[in-house]
């Protein structure tokens, strides 16, 4: 085998042995980078509190038509112990009826405000979150809380569009006048 297709291998290689956390351009490594490093490359968190012994979490969004959403967490040393995206399946399964909403922020992190709903009938606030479904398909995840307990009643998603959803990264979008003829 040429050097030259050896590369490639012995970089990814290196980032697998080494324990980084990458995520688009960025790339981290746990327990050595720190929260000035990945300040310094992501920008100012959108949300960021304490945990017990002294851990640190902060999450970047990329929303409203972004997919994705960072979470990252530091010791009481401002190390890194972990960067990973949350806006998924497994994230997604551990939001239970019962939960509160700062609970389910701490789990996903914030909704694009201006997505959010109220439903007078039914005393409910309805959060919403782009993602990507199965990799792929532009979907959003949904969660409905009693808008007086601000307690999880359920949760549910769907793709972003019912005949075709567009792939991830892309939105599709109606331009121009919607015509209407007479019946």
């Amino acid at each position: 085998m040429p050097a030259q297709a050896l590369l490639p291998i012995l970089l990814l290689s290196a980032a697998l042995i080494g324990g980084c956390a990458v995520m688009g351009p960025y790339a981290f490594t746990l327990g050595s980078s720190t929260q000035g490093d990945v300040i310094a490359q992501r920008g100012a968190p959108a949300m960021h509190w304490e945990e017990p012994q002294g851990v640190t979490r902060m999450v970047w969004p990329t929303g409203p038509y972004g997919t994705s959403t960072l979470m990252a967490r530091f010791d009481a040393h401002q190390r890194l112990l972990s960067y990973e995206e949350v806006l998924n399946e497994e994230h997604f399964a551990a939001i239970q009826p019962g939960m509160s909403q700062d609970e389910v922020l701490r789990l996903i992190g914030p909704s694009y405000a201006p997505w959010t709903r109220y439903f007078a009938a039914r005393d409910e606030l309805a959060l919403e979150w782009r993602y990507c479904a199965n990799g792929s398909i532009a979907s959003r995840f949904n969660v409905l809380f009693d808008a007086t307990t601000r307690r999880v009643r359920s949760v549910f998603s769907q793709p972003e569009s019912f005949f075709q959803p567009p792939p991830c990264g892309h939105t599709y979008l109606r331009v121009g006048p919607v015509s209407m003829s007479p019946k």
